[in-house]
């Protein structure tokens, strides 16, 4: 899913997964990007491919989100996690300077080391400048400094360098791109636009090498992508949100979301989809499926049980390591994101990211 809110100042922050620019728009420039005519994420898009895997600058937010399981030649176990986020800051006139803020550009990633009790966190943060950041179409790529993931048709190779951790990361589709939602949008919100153009890879096979902790791992496993724009925020009502990835061990896969509002309700728009073995979709709604939160770390469930009665799925998701928390400096509250194990009707790995457990979340 991940989710997209407001914060002060008129800037809009999100999350595939993440709370995210705020600190950065005030920081860089006193512009305002409410002048400029934003689209809104309406239904009856017309997705277009290989465009699509790239910017949307005539919408507000956008987000390239990877996340994975890998293990080593003597079976190793690290989660990855690498986000590129675009916030369109375009002020109703125009300036031709390379340096005027157009787009501003933040990144994260991380690497999950179970057997070392070992979460590394790390954040880029840039205007989108003379070739500083950004995401090109006509150059096949995403980058913020030196993290970046390039395209190769639908191939992926994802680099990042860290103060505590470094991959560089080939990705290749073992399953075909989906669209989540109806009628290409996904909806997060009632209202006009609040919703989102979001499609993933369910299923990327991973090869590669990963470091952390001074040693050097050659790694292989499965990733997720999500690729998302739009550009309204969710209603004030909503407090957080629940996501899950779910690569189950039969070749299927699911995504799943929940909203949960400020009384303790959830949102009726929570959604999902499952993939079948042989790539078909199949939209899920509030009623397809629960989501009930187990034991936990701090204030985060970092257990859940899962069910989806008409698929005969009834597992639970184990992160893999407690705190997988990130603290953000640039980026508002904290959330958490993390590699996580699925058991009991079916078995598998995936991620889970929650925000709105640790701190006050702004919705406005």
């Amino acid at each position: 899913m991940r989710g997209f809110n407001n914060f002060p100042g008129n800037l809009m922050v999100t999350t595939t997964g993440t709370l995210i620019l705020a600190a950065f728009v005030l920081a860089a420039a006193p512009v305002s990007a409410a002048d400029f005519p934003y689209r809104a994420a309406v239904p009856g898009y017309h997705y277009q491919f290989p465009r699509d895997h790239f910017e949307h600058e005539d919408f507000r937010t956008e987000w390239w989100y990877y996340t994975g399981n890998v293990k080593d030649t003597q079976g190793k176990r690290f989660g990855f996690e690498l986000v590129f986020f675009r916030q369109g800051a375009r002020p109703g006139t125009s300036n031709p300077s390379r340096w005027a803020i157009q787009d501003l550009y933040l990144a994260h990633a991380a690497v999950t080391d179970p057997d070392g009790n070992r979460f590394a966190f790390d954040e880029r943060l840039n205007r989108k400048g003379p070739g500083i950041a950004g995401a090109s179409a006509a150059e096949n790529r995403v980058w913020n400094g030196n993290w970046s993931v390039r395209w190769s048709g639908e191939q992926q190779t994802l680099s990042a360098t860290g103060t505590a951790f470094q991959f560089h990361l080939d990705l290749k589709p073992l399953k075909p791109h989906v669209i989540h939602g109806v009628d290409g949008i996904s909806r997060k919100a009632e209202g006009q636009g609040r919703a989102s153009h979001y499609m993933s890879f369910p299923r990327l096979g991973v090869s590669g090498s990963l470091q952390v902790g001074g040693a050097t791992h050659q790694v292989t496993g499965t990733a997720w992508m999500d690729h998302e724009w739009f550009s309204e925020p969710l209603s004030a009502e909503q407090a957080g949100w629940d996501w899950f990835s779910i690569q189950l061990e039969n070749n299927t896969e699911l995504m799943l979301f929940q909203l949960r509002r400020k009384d303790g309700t959830i949102d009726p728009n929570a959604s999902g989809t499952f993939i079948a073995a042989d790539g078909k979709t199949r939209h899920l709604t509030k009623a397809d499926f629960t989501l009930e939160p187990g034991a936990r770390w701090n204030s985060y469930p970092i257990e859940w049980h899962i069910t989806v009665p008409s698929l005969k799925i009834d597992i639970t998701a184990k992160a893999i390591l407690p705190n997988q928390a990130i603290a953000a400096k640039n980026a508002g509250p904290k959330y958490w994101e993390g590699a996580v194990d699925y058991s009991g009707s079916h078995k598998g790995v995936g991620y889970l990211e929650m925000t709105g457990y640790e701190g006050a979340v702004s919705l406005r």
